[in-house]
């Protein structure tokens, strides 16, 4: 992303209100925008564990999410490091459980069901140029766990049962 640097701000954590409601679209192009999108990705740079974030975990109720899974050990598809405004899910297929985590809960993961191949449509900060993702494998389970916090939503609300939980024990997940 080019543009201004960033300053990496606090990961809110459950159960913070910001982390259960719905994020707002946002333009783009609008200089504040531009400015959170930076911070947010400052922020997951500074998180060396974490491989995505959403503008809401940093306090910002706005539809940007941020990723970044190249070092990731499952990760086969690599986008790069990118924010994204306003991103909307358009394809998904294969689905399948694995094992997530979050930076906003810790000591917990998961096995939760997501697809494997997805298709993400949004914009770039700054320029508001159109962009499209086509991601599989740990980086599609990324990019949906982000779009699940623009919904309020957190991993715990797509497990189906208490068995499914599991204490972290590294901090290497979604």
């Amino acid at each position: 992303m080019n543009g201004p640097r960033g300053t990496p701000r606090e990961v809110l954590g459950a159960p913070h209100p910001l982390l259960s409601a719905a994020a707002e679209p946002v333009d783009p192009t609008a200089p504040e925008v531009v400015t959170g999108a930076a911070d947010l990705l400052a922020t997951l740079r500074r998180e060396l564990a974490t491989t995505g974030l959403a503008a809401p975990q940093i306090g910002l109720s706005w539809r940007l999410i941020a990723f970044d899974t190249r070092l990731h050990p499952r990760s086969r598809s690599w986008a790069g490091e990118l924010v994204i405004v306003n991103p909307r899910l358009a394809a998904a297929s294969h689905w399948d459980h694995a094992r997530e985590g979050c930076a906003s809960i810790t000591g917990l993961t998961a096995d939760v069901r997501r697809a494997t191949r997805i298709t993400v449509h949004g914009h770039l900060p700054g320029s508001g140029e159109p962009v499209t993702i086509e991601a599989d494998a740990f980086e599609a389970r990324c990019i949906q766990h982000q779009l699940d916090h623009l919904d309020g939503l957190l991993f715990l609300d797509r497990v189906p049962r208490a068995l499914s939980l599991h204490r972290r024990l590294h901090s290497c997940d979604a």
